[in-house]
């Protein structure tokens, strides 16, 4: 069966992370610095240490996804670490400060720190819910059988448009070929349709027109039903508006497919950077205090 990442070899990381936190808390609470509590004592040294070495060991998660024959532990067990540890980091990094903010590189590295965690749980939620929603979307298909009955439902209406006058072939072309999935990132995530179709309007020329849903080329073929009193084209254009009924609910589902990949991977060109200034930024608290304190 499958296991959640969340949930690997019966939460371990999170009795690990659990176990950490309550050691920093009784740490806390028993230590009686002269002065205020902060980073500089004895305990904050311990804290700080290994808060900063929790942030190496999460950081690293990123080079192990990539090592494929690496035999230092599952990447699931990985991404488990990586969120119950990194969850952590808010116990022992907040007692590492002894509460004590200003505006300094501290404050700075503390604040990147609590981002990149925010972003984390971002993107646990969008890994917990969104995989089963694509594949209920799916219905079974992979997004190659998808474009691939796609293909296949454009043929049949180009094959069908044949068997009328011009004007229907020309559209259906038309509406193939202007058919829109994606674009920009805006598009993707809020899966947008921006698909235009050329149809006859009055005097005979084709004119350019919105068609988001295939509504517009839906219209016109009702129009035309409509008009038609010949029963061999009338049948023939029903036929049409049945394919691209499937069409349409087809390219809804692509779009759909999309919007979930991109909302999948849209939090990591937050929580990436935010990771990488945290890194730079814990660099400079240890210079700093080690240089200056």
């Amino acid at each position: 069966m499958h296991q959640s990442f969340l949930s690997y070899r019966r939460k371990r990381y999170l009795w690990i992370a659990l176990a950490i936190c309550a050691a920093s808390i009784a740490a806390y609470w028993w230590h009686t610095p002269r002065s205020t509590p902060n980073g500089s004592t004895w305990l904050g040294y311990t804290l700080g240490t290994i808060g900063a070495l929790l942030i190496l060991l999460l950081t690293a998660l990123g080079i192990r996804k990539r090592s494929y024959q690496s035999r230092l532990g599952t990447v699931q067990g990985w991404v488990s670490a990586h969120v119950y540890l990194g969850l952590a980091l808010i116990v022992i990094v907040t007692l590492h400060t002894g509460f004590q903010f200003g505006w300094n590189i501290h404050t700075v590295a503390y604040v990147l720190m609590m981002l990149v965690i925010a972003s984390g749980l971002i993107g646990i939620s969008a890994y917990l819910r969104l995989p089963r929603e694509m594949s209920q979307n799916r219905a079974s298909l992979t997004r190659e059988q998808m474009w691939a009955e796609l293909d296949d439902l454009d043929q049949r209406c180009i094959r069908i448009a044949n068997g009328l006058p011009g004007e229907f072939r020309d559209a259906a072309t038309s509406n193939r070929d202007r058919t829109r999935i994606g674009g920009s990132p805006w598009a993707v995530l809020t899966a947008s349709d921006r698909s235009q179709v050329l149809l006859p309007a009055a005097g005979g020329a084709a004119v350019l027109q919105l068609n988001p849903d295939q509504s517009r080329m839906l219209d016109w073929l009702g129009s035309q039903l409509a008009r038609s009193s010949d029963g061999e084209r009338s049948r023939t254009i029903g036929e049409l508006i049945s394919v691209i009924s499937a069409r349409r609910v087809l390219l809804k589902r692509l779009r759909r497919d999309a919007q979930i990949r991109g909302w999948l991977e849209i939090w990591l060109y937050a929580h990436v950077p935010l990771s990488l200034g945290l890194l730079g930024a814990l660099i400079a608290h240890v210079v700093s205090v080690f240089v200056y304190w």
